[in-house]
C-alpha cells in the first residue's frame, strides 16, 4: 500500500465517523447511504464490509491499549469498555448498527491460512 493509499484510507475511516458524529447521519448509523459518495471506497476496502472491518480493528486495538493500562489501576473490563464507548461515541454506534462480529469471524485470518 503506497502512503496516497493509505491517506486516501484514513481520510474515508475520518469521513464515516464524522458523518455519524455531526454530520448527515447522527442519529442513524445504519443508514445504507453513510457509505455513499466515499471516493475509492471498493478499490481501498473491497467495499462497506472492508471499512466496517477496519473500524473494528480501531476499536480492538484502543480498546486493548485502554485494557492493559486500566487493568493495572484496577477497573473492570465493562468499565473500560464504557470509557471508549464515551470517547468514541460515533465508532462504538457504528459498531452496533452493523454486525462486524460476523464479519471479522467470516474473514479468513492469516494464522489460519499460513498452517
Amino acid at each position: 500500500m503506497s502512503w496516497a493509499d493509505f491517506h486516501a484510507r484514513t481520510d474515508i475511516v475520518h469521513t464515516v465517523l464524522d458523518r455519524v458524529a455531526r454530520g448527515k447521519h447522527p442519529l442513524n448509523p445504519a443508514d445504507p447511504t453513510l457509505f455513499e459518495g466515499l471516493p475509492e471506497l471498493e478499490r481501498l476496502f473491497g467495499g462497506p464490509a472492508g471499512l466496517l472491518l477496519t473500524l473494528r480493528h480501531r476499536w480492538d486495538n484502543h480498546f486493548n491499549v485502554k485494557l492493559d493500562h486500566a487493568l493495572a489501576q484496577g477497573k473492570s473490563v465493562q468499565q473500560v469498555r464504557a470509557e471508549l464507548a464515551a470517547e468514541q461515541p460515533a465508532l462504538r454506534a457504528i459498531l452496533d448498527a452493523y454486525d462486524t462480529d460476523g464479519l471479522y469471524f467470516r474473514r479468513p485470518h492469516a494464522r489460519a491460512l499460513a498452517s
